[in-house]
């Protein structure tokens, strides 16, 4: 799934190419990329979907040269995880009835590849053989308020697995009192957005539990993988009720489990999250170009050009960001209103034409 904007990463990330498409660790590779190199280690590329905007066709073919155009499904609007994974699945039972499926946002950090693919691949023989719905939960580090939670119910007794259990409920974002409730008991997971299923049972549960947007794609699915298959998108996409997959299948569905495990993963949301998992200096300093002077500087997020000669003195605990002609500071905690920030921005903008 690559069809996110990536606000909170603004300025850096834009509606033009949003934070996917871009190398926000400084490694030479998008995070797009490293999804697909991820998953290209046990699934041939050829099995490999993008589902994004349709404004990014060129983005992917560009970043993910071993696909081919058949393989970039377009959504003409964005209406959230359910309709782009109903696509998804359409597309691929016409070409397989039998596949399995890994779903994946293309924008997550997995530190530990390796654990993280012995758990995909547990994912597909449980899948494989049972008519489930799996999701990978994670195990949480600290109280955090940004993160969906898994709870879990009795441990399975499925082919000497040891960390699969039955879901008990989804809980939303949590406040951080909750939060530290979850934590304390042991029995809430991080929830990943990553899942693991057969095709015809995430079809089955959108028959049962999302009947509408089923129906759409059911009485389109002639026209999948033929010529008229973007005319088919295009016409009866703003039909698509815009509703998450977990809310609209995983909190209502009775054959939900949870692969739980630790391997290293952030979901990148925020600024915070990528300060986290980035190289710091000596004061703590998270910095991304070659050219920059720091002095009497701790804690700052500090993200610009490698052309930029900058010089920062006295700040603690800031996020500095410059792109294009957009520069950014602001406050490490309150970097939940770089919402606010743009919209204000884009206001001000549509003002002067």
């Amino acid at each position: 799934m690559a069809g996110g904007i990536g606000s909170r990463f603004w300025p850096l990330s834009t509606a033009d190419r949003p934070k996917q498409f871009i190398d926000i660790l400084g490694i030479g590779k998008t995070l797009l990329q490293l999804t697909f190199e991820r998953f290209n280690r046990i699934i041939p590329a050829e099995n490999v979907y993008v589902v994004t905007s349709e404004k990014y066709k060129d983005l992917v073919m560009e970043q993910l040269p071993l696909l081919s155009e058949s393989q970039v499904l377009l959504e003409p609007l964005r209406r959230n995880t359910a309709p782009c994974i109903a696509y998804a699945t359409y597309k691929i039972l016409s070409v397989c009835p039998t596949a399995k499926m890994v779903v994946s946002p293309s924008d997550h950090l997995i530190l530990k590849e390796d654990l993280f693919l012995n758990e995909i691949e547990k994912g597909l023989q449980f899948a494989g053989e049972k008519e489930v719905l799996v999701t990978l939960g994670i195990q949480p580090s600290r109280p955090e308020t940004g993160y969906g939670y898994i709870q879990v119910n009795e441990k399975m007794d499925y082919n000497l697995y040891d960390n699969l259990f039955k879901v008990k409920t989804f809980t939303e974002k949590p406040d951080r009192e909750m939060a530290q409730v979850f934590v304390d008991t042991g029995e809430f997971f991080w929830n990943s957005g990553i899942f693991v299923w057969s095709a015809l049972a995430i079809q089955k549960a959108f028959e049962k539990y999302l009947p509408d947007l089923n129906t759409i794609f059911e009485n389109g699915k002639k026209l999948i993988n033929t010529a008229d298959e973007c005319h088919f998108i295009n016409k009866t996409y703003s039909e698509c009720p815009n509703i998450s997959i977990d809310y609209g299948v995983m909190e209502k569905a009775d054959n939900v489990y949870v692969l739980t495990a630790d391997f290293g993963w952030s979901d990148l949301g925020t600024w915070g999250s990528l300060y986290e998992n980035h190289p710091l200096d000596k004061a703590g300093n998270a910095v991304s170009g070659s050219k920059v002077f720091l002095y009497e500087t701790e804690g700052c997020i500090i993200n610009l050009p490698e052309a930029k000669i900058s010089v920062i003195q006295g700040l603690k605990d800031y996020i500095i960001v410059e792109s294009g002609k957009v520069l950014l500071i602001c406050k490490k905690d309150d970097e939940q209103q770089i919402r606010q920030f743009v919209a204000d921005v884009m206001l001000s903008e549509e003002k002067k034409i």
